[in-house]
């Protein structure tokens, strides 16, 4: 079959791989139909995953047909559609009881990796390196889904990729997001960053009872579709302080609740961002934290910061004096999948939110290099690509 393989930074092929095959009887195999390149592969793509071999098939943002299951694979059948769960939970240990599935005991076989700098292991994830487990990834004809009675979650088949596709991953990460901060009615949500999961994090942030909803991002393209498709407020930073802007608008309170949708590659402004920039290219730190001290600054007291964009190490000089004298709560993580899929199809299923809308391009899976191009440089307004095998 074909498959998007990793060779290095910025250094992607498409390139002819063995076909998978069940290796446990609880895997499936999966015809993939779409795939998508997401802010987190950017990441890998950039350089900034460690753990990653040549060789190694990326993706993990996917759905597509169940072509072939595994003899104790009871919830699925050869045929039917799926969109999967990009972290993977075995739906058996004690984490994934509690609907932590990112946090899954058994799906990561190489938890030893992580133990060092994390403490414990986490669960696998697709396509995300060998330190989330080495799994193969969605940039491909076909992949292996471990645990697919828990990973993948079926779908109707009248409904057009373009509408499900999302929910395996960028609107689940979102929704998390937006679910985190505990959102009481009446209250404000900020949300750093108008990519796809920042969108869906402002979507879900309504969805979930917030009165109003800010977005706040740099290119054009990203705030209006915040404007038109999430219904939020935008503040383009580069225009104004983001910190009294957000003061004003709420009247010198400060949000009740802060997202970051951004991660590690975090664009920041003046001195401190050539700092981040600088240290993180000489790997004096592994991650740019510009979002999260706005956040820390910019929360109001007693208020939630909630970060779903995605950190690998380490990060430097953070306000921590300002988040514990203004007593504010952190949450955070990859995306629990199962735990929140089955809500957001219900969601798309009544017409309450079409998820197509933050797909901005469509390519062969043989066009990937020139997606991830596109994206990373956010050419031609890209704001999401869908990948399909030729």
């Amino acid at each position: 079959m074909k498959a998007v393989c990793w060779h290095g930074t910025e250094d992607v092929r498409v390139e002819t791989v063995p076909d998978p095959t069940i290796l446990n009887p609880r895997d499936a195999i999966l015809k993939v139909s779409s795939t998508t390149i997401c802010g987190s592969d950017l990441h890998i793509y950039d350089g900034f995953i460690p753990t990653m071999e040549p060789g190694d098939i990326l993706g993990h943002e996917f759905m597509g047909e169940i072509v072939e299951v595994g003899s104790q694979v009871k919830r699925l059948k050869k045929g039917d559609r799926a969109v999967v769960s990009s972290a993977i939970g075995c739906g058996q240990c004690w984490y994934c009881h509690q609907q932590q599935w990112s946090l899954c005991d058994n799906s990561n076989p190489n938890t030893w990796m992580q133990e060092k700098i994390y403490g414990h292991g986490t669960g696998a994830i697709f396509g995300y390196s060998h330190a989330f487990g080495g799994y193969a990834g969605s940039f491909a004809d076909y992949i292996r889904i471990p645990f697919a009675d828990f990973t993948a979650i079926g779908v109707p088949k009248d409904i057009p990729d373009e509408k499900l596709l999302p929910i395996s991953d960028a609107f689940p990460t979102g929704y998390m997001g937006a679910d985190l901060c505990n959102i009481q009615p009446g209250e404000i949500v900020a949300v750093w960053g108008c990519g796809p999961v920042g969108q869906f994090a402002m979507r879900s942030a309504y969805l979930l009872g917030a009165e109003r909803v800010i977005g706040i991002d740099r290119f054009p393209e990203r705030l209006q579709l915040a404007r038109d498709f999430a219904k939020a407020e935008i503040i383009n930073y580069e225009e104004v302080d983001v910190i009294e802007a957000l003061k004003e608008m709420t009247g010198g309170r400060g949000p009740d609740a802060c997202i970051d949708a951004v991660g590690m590659e975090a664009h920041g402004t003046g001195p401190e961002g050539l700092f981040d920039k600088a240290k993180q290219a000489i790997r004096l730190e592994t991650d740019r934290p510009h979002v999260l001290r706005q956040m820390m600054l910019a929360c109001r007291k007693g208020g939630t910061l909630s970060i779903m964009g995605v950190y690998g190490g380490f990060v430097d000089k953070l306000p921590m004096g300002a988040a514990m004298n203004k007593a504010l709560t952190f949450r955070m993580g990859q995306m629990f999948g199962p735990k929140y899929i089955p809500r957001i199809l219900d969601h798309v299923l009544k017409g309450e939110v079409d998820p197509s809308a933050v797909l901005s391009h469509r390519l062969p899976l043989s066009e990937t290099k020139q997606g991830f191009e596109m994206f990373k440089h956010k050419k031609d307004q890209c704001i999401k690509v869908m990948l399909q095998p030729d």
